[in-house]
């Protein structure tokens, strides 16, 4: 399973209502959603992510979140 397809599941988990493959996937989260996914993100990769990084740039779709999480991977 690639990296991409396990982000996508653990969104369908996390926030089951929002559509993980949208192209605007940041328009559909709330607060709780953006927040729920940046822990979850956060455990299961071992990376530090703050408020900071809960961004429609970070967070607009499945690439971009895979993006952000490969950049904190690397830090």
């Amino acid at each position: 399973m690639t990296k991409k397809e396990e982000i996508r599941q653990m969104i369908e988990e996390v926030v089951p209502l929002v559509d993980a493959d949208s192209d605007f996937l940041f328009a559909e989260l709330d607060s709780l959603g953006v927040t729920a996914i940046l822990m979850t993100l956060a455990r299961r990769y071992g990376i530090s992510l703050e408020a900071e990084d809960a961004t429609p740039r970070n967070l607009k779709d499945l690439d971009s979140i895979v993006t952000m999480v490969e950049r904190k991977q690397q830090q």
